[in-house]
């Protein structure tokens, strides 16, 4: 049941939009629309096939400060390459047992791939703040993956297209927790990230 409900979860995620942001987090000045990214949310193993599960964030320019932001959307800054879901799930399970396990959890719960070397091995060393979690089955799971899950089983298992109620089931935004939207550094160095995320992106 948990395998089916994470998988259909993260599956409908697939070409969800993100496209809101209401000031320039640097500045808080007035932002306009300057494009659309593709970003990678989730990679699945599905029938001896990996698929990437992407989703796509709308960028803005700020007329104050000229940097270019992206609009809210379930990611930790400042250099997280899977949604905030995944990151919480690979944080818990690395509480729980060694790294190579929770890669293999992982692929056993819904066809999760990450690496467990360097990613999981990544995320475990940083702050990310109290991930809100619940025991299920045996394991701690947080309830943004959960609760993404249970927003997904209530739309029938349809795509999701706009982005508003799957960052609310996200946990978006998160109470004492790393800001998804800040991201630290002057607008050169934030627009520097910028471009080596959408050049790892492409090379993805």
């Amino acid at each position: 049941m948990l395998v089916d409900l994470v998988g259909n979860a993260l599956a409908s995620m697939d070409g969800a939009i993100f496209d809101g942001l209401d000031a320039c987090p640097s500045c808080g000045g007035q932002v306009i629309g300057h494009d659309m990214r593709a970003k990678r949310f989730a990679v699945m193993h599905d029938n001896g096939k990996e698929h990437t599960v992407r989703v796509f964030v709308k960028r803005f320019y700020c007329r104050d400060c000229g940097a270019l932001c992206y609009a809210d959307a379930p990611f930790y800054p400042p250099d997280t390459r899977l949604a905030s879901p995944i990151v919480d799930l690979c944080l818990l399970l690395s509480q729980q047992m060694p790294f190579n396990q929770v890669a293999q959890h992982l692929r056993a719960m819904g066809g999760i791939v990450v690496d467990r070397g360097g990613t999981i091995r990544n995320y475990a060393s940083r702050d990310f703040g109290t991930i809100p979690a619940t025991n299920l089955f045996g394991f701690l799971l947080p309830l943004s993956l959960l609760n993404l899950a249970t927003f997904t089983l209530d739309r029938e298992r349809r795509p999701i297209v706009g982005g508003a109620e799957a960052l609310a089931a996200c946990g978006f935004p998160p109470a004492g927790r790393t800001s998804l939207r800040g991201r630290g550094g002057t607008p050169e160095e934030r627009n520097q990230r910028n471009e080596q995320e959408e050049k790892e992106e492409r090379e993805s």
